[in-house]
Formats: C-alpha cells, sequence, structure tokens
C-alpha cells in the first residue's frame, strides 16, 4: 500500500492526519489534492455511518484504499447536541464562528460548568477490508475564544487537566490528546497489520 485517500477537503483536518500518519510510509491525499468537487452528504444519524458513507464513495470513485472520519462536539447541557451536526450547527453553509456563536449563546442560561466531549469516528475502507474505531476527550466549554490554532470548536473547548483551549495548544500537543488522534491512532495499528 503506498496511497492513502484521506476523504476530506477540511485543510485543519487533513494537516492533524498527515501529522498522525507521518511515520507511515504512506501518501495521504485529501480530496482538496484530487481537485476532487464531490459533494457527500452527512444524512446519517451517527458518526461511523457518516464516515462509512464517505469513505465508501470515495473508495468506489478511485478504487484506492480509503480513510475518513466524523466527528463532532456533544454537550451535556444540550442534550449532546450539535453532535453530528457539529460542522452546520447553525445551517448547512455556517461557518466555524456562525457554530460557535449558536452553541455560546445556547449556553448562556445554563450555569458553569458546561461539560463537554469531542468525539470522533475514524474508518478505513477497501475492497477487503472496514474498520472502524472511536476517540473522545472530554471537557468544558467556555463562554470567550482563546487561541488561533485548531478549527471548530477549538477556541472555546478546554479539555480536562488543561487551563489552555484546545486552540491555544500547539499542533503538536493537540496530536497527542485529540479524539481525532486518538481514532485514527488505533485505526493506524489495524491498517498497519494490513499494509504490506
Amino acid at each position: 500500500m503506498k496511497k492513502l485517500i484521506f476523504a476530506s477537503k477540511n485543510r485543519g483536518k487533513i494537516n492533524e492526519v498527515r501529522n498522525i500518519f507521518s511515520d507511515f510510509n504512506i501518501e495521504i491525499t485529501s480530496l482538496l489534492d484530487l481537485n476532487d468537487n464531490l459533494n457527500i452528504e452527512e444524512s446519517e444519524n451517527t458518526f461511523e455511518a457518516n464516515a462509512k458513507k464517505k469513505a465508501a464513495e470515495i473508495f468506489a470513485k478511485y478504487k484506492l484504499p480509503v480513510i475518513a472520519d466524523d466527528s463532532g462536539i456533544e454537550v451535556e447541557q444540550l442534550g449532546n447536541r450539535p453532535g453530528v451536526f457539529s460542522a452546520r450547527y447553525a445551517g448547512e453553509n455556517a461557518t466555524d464562528d456562525d457554530n460557535n456563536r449558536k452553541l455560546i449563546s445556547e449556553l448562556k442560561d445554563f450555569p458553569d460548568p458546561h461539560f463537554a466531549k469531542y468525539v470522533c469516528c475514524a474508518v478505513y475502507c477497501d475492497e477487503e477490508n472496514y474498520f472502524a474505531e472511536y476517540g473522545e476527550i472530554k471537557g468544558t466549554i467556555t463562554s470567550y475564544a482563546k487561541g488561533i490554532n485548531g478549527f471548530g470548536y477549538d477556541p472555546y473547548f478546554i479539555p480536562d487537566g488543561y487551563s489552555k483551549t484546545m486552540a491555544e495548544l500547539s499542533p503538536d500537543e493537540k496530536n497527542r490528546i485529540s479524539h481525532r488522534a486518538i481514532a485514527f491512532n488505533k485505526l493506524k495499528k489495524k491498517i498497519d497489520m494490513i499494509k504490506e
């Protein structure tokens, strides 16, 4: 196995996943690299179902091994919303700022602390194999954005055991503890068994 397609157009995710796989002698090609305009609707109601759908559609198109993920944030006081709707919480074409504004607005009537967790399901798909692995990191939501690293809800999410938001951590530090790192590092072990 010389190449994996990562079924994503999100630059932040792409950089994180390339970093995670940097010790693999495998080229990670994203949908951005392929100039692929395929728009896969994340219409399923679980992280795994959405990730599997993306992986299966990209594999069907390119016939190369594919990795994909779906991830989001679940906030206890909001009944685990936004969950699978995290990327489009404020609407289909919502920006990170739009989604964060909606989240903070919805939390303003609830007392601190706002317990939350980031969840990621990472999947691998080829002609013969399908694997899925999960990662999660618990923390709290703060009312004020801090930090310029990361993306999504990172400026508002303080991981348990830290006094900084995810967006204040260095990329290396984030990649050691993030939900995506946990899920993809588990997935790497399974891919390693078949990649020869």
